[in-house]
């Protein structure tokens, strides 16, 4: 009896130490310079926001944060990165919706996104929007989906590829809308965009910040934004919801990310210093400038938030069937 109470003393000691230890820790992180992974090419929006991010960090951590590109498979292979990493703090990733799609995508994904990784904070989320020619007949998404229903088959639309963030836009919006309108995939935004430029195609979904200067020209029109509010960079287009599909909501987010098992202090301060940040007016108008409105997300929100999207956008893949090798 003295021996199993003499080990329970000492359980509970070593317990206490432990959170000690934690919290002292946390209280002198960081200590050294933080490596923030983009899974993704320099230059895209992902990247762009780790930058702008990282250098406001290195003044108010005073260590350097940097940023490195480790594009590949989705996402996925700076991902596995992420994941191998030590779990102090040190290695972390910022990523963008592909992170609760791929899992559905691919056949094989080497990791659990909901086991294997640390859900830390929302950086931003960018609507997306619904653009037509000039010359498409259609003004609104009430006159869209009229239009569709009455030609089943023959309007097309066009994404940078299967599975990305404006395909599943546009296969939602058929899903809810009940219409027939056909995906034509490109690969890469670019070929997508300049054919929808040029007229080949009536209709695609795309980020706020690339369409915005060929709004403001006339080259393109906006049939809505997808978010559920009015976007704070063009509050003049209409979201889908209210423009003649109720409920309709798809969005781009980019989110923080860190290796398993970390400690829940230093979760927490990433978290605040990363949420401080988003905060202050000179990244609110840099985010802005782009259509992106800063994310403000404690730990658990930010932790629910990408259960919920890992569902939604789950389930709708396997409903639409789509498969990627």
């Amino acid at each position: 009896m003295k021996k199993i109470s003499f080990i329970i003393i000492l359980w509970i000691i070593a317990t206490g130490l432990c959170i000690i230890v934690g919290s002292i820790y946390a209280q002198s992180f960081p200590s050294r310079p933080i490596k923030i992974i983009v899974p993704f090419p320099a230059g895209g929006t992902t990247d762009i926001l780790a930058r702008i991010l990282s250098s406001k960090l290195t003044e108010n951590l005073g260590q350097h944060v940097l940023v490195e590109n480790r594009p590949g498979a989705s996402g996925i292979i700076g991902t596995e990165i992420l994941v191998k990493s030590p779990p102090d703090g040190y290695t972390l990733m910022i990523t963008a919706t592909h992170h609760v799609a791929n899992p559905a995508l691919y056949k094989k994904v080497p990791f659990d996104i909901l086991k294997d990784i640390t859900n830390i904070a929302l950086i931003a989320i960018i609507p997306n929007v619904l653009l037509a020619h000039p010359t498409f007949p259609p003004n609104s998404v009430e006159e869209l989906i009229a239009l569709a229903k009455s030609k089943p088959g023959q309007i097309n639309y066009a994404s940078t590829g299967i599975g990305g963030a404006n395909h599943l836009c546009g296969e939602m919006f058929k899903i809810m809308a009940k219409i027939d309108i056909v995906h034509i995939p490109y690969k890469g935004q670019a070929p997508a965009f300049n054919d929808l430029l040029a007229g080949h195609v009536p209709l695609m979904f795309n980020t706020i910040d690339v369409s915005l200067p060929h709004l403001k020209v006339g080259r393109l029109k906006a049939l809505g934004v997808t978010s559920a509010k009015r976007s704070q960079v063009a509050s003049q287009i209409p979201t889908i919801s209210e423009s003649g599909l109720p409920g309709y909501e798809n969005v781009s987010w980019f989110g923080l990310y860190g290796p398993p098992n970390m400690e829940k202090d230093i979760i927490s301060k990433l978290n605040f210093e990363f949420v401080k940040v988003l905060h202050t007016p000179d990244i609110i108008k840099r985010f802005n400038e782009f259509g992106a409105e800063p994310g403000r997300m404690g730990v658990h929100e930010f932790d629910a938030y990408v259960r919920s999207e890992y569902a939604k956008i789950s389930k709708l893949i396997k409903d639409l069937g789509i498969k990627l090798d």
